[in-house]
This record gives C-alpha cells, sequence and structure tokens, in this order.
C-alpha cells in the first residue's frame, strides 16, 4: 500500500456515490491495522481547492477531503491507480481544510 494509492469501494450499498477511497497514510506507519482515506464522489459539488477533480477509469470524480477518515486495511482490496504525481494539489486541500488557507 502506497500514499495515494486509489482504491475500489466494494461496499454495494455506497459504491454507487463513492466509487473510490484514497490512501493518504504514509507508508511508515504500514504496521497500524487501519489506513486514514478520503472517499471520491460521483456528481458532487466541488469547492474550490478543497475538492479537487480527478478522472479515474475515465470517471469524473472529486475528493472529499472534507470527509477523511480511517477505515480497516483490509478493506482495501482492489487497487485502481496511484495518484501522487497530484501530490500538491491533494496535499493542498487536505492544508485547505486544516488551516483554511
Amino acid at each position: 500500500m502506497a500514499q495515494f494509492d486509489i482504491y475500489q469501494n466494494t461496499n454495494n450499498k455506497t459504491k454507487g456515490k463513492v466509487p473510490y477511497f484514497m490512501d493518504i497514510q504514509h507508508e511508515l506507519l504500514s504496521q497500524l491495522p487501519t489506513r486514514v482515506v478520503i472517499p471520491l464522489f460521483n456528481n458532487a459539488n466541488p469547492i474550490k481547492k478543497l475538492n479537487p477533480k480527478f478522472t479515474i477509469e475515465n470517471r469524473s470524480v472529486i475528493l472529499a477531503s472534507d470527509e477523511v477518515t480511517s477505515i480497516p486495511k483490509y478493506l482495501l482490496e482492489k487497487k485502481v491507480t496511484n495518484l501522487s504525481q497530484h501530490r500538491d494539489e491533494i496535499i493542498a486541500s487536505i492544508d485547505f481544510l486544516i488551516t483554511g488557507f
């Protein structure tokens, strides 16, 4: 598992609205049984800087940084891609959530 890996949401009840999760936890803490993730939403109204837009598997989604959470590591089964090339934008959205800047 790597920081900024994108995983499919395998929960049948929520994957229509939240098709993916982004793992934002640093690999230094890989021994923990949980991972800190941010859901990626379909058809959402983004807030500039807080919710960057991405295209994953030809699907337009937004990073819902305001819904950061942790989930058990075993739920992250199906890796789709990695968005580390967008690191600055992702970190800026988390920073905006915490500091307002």
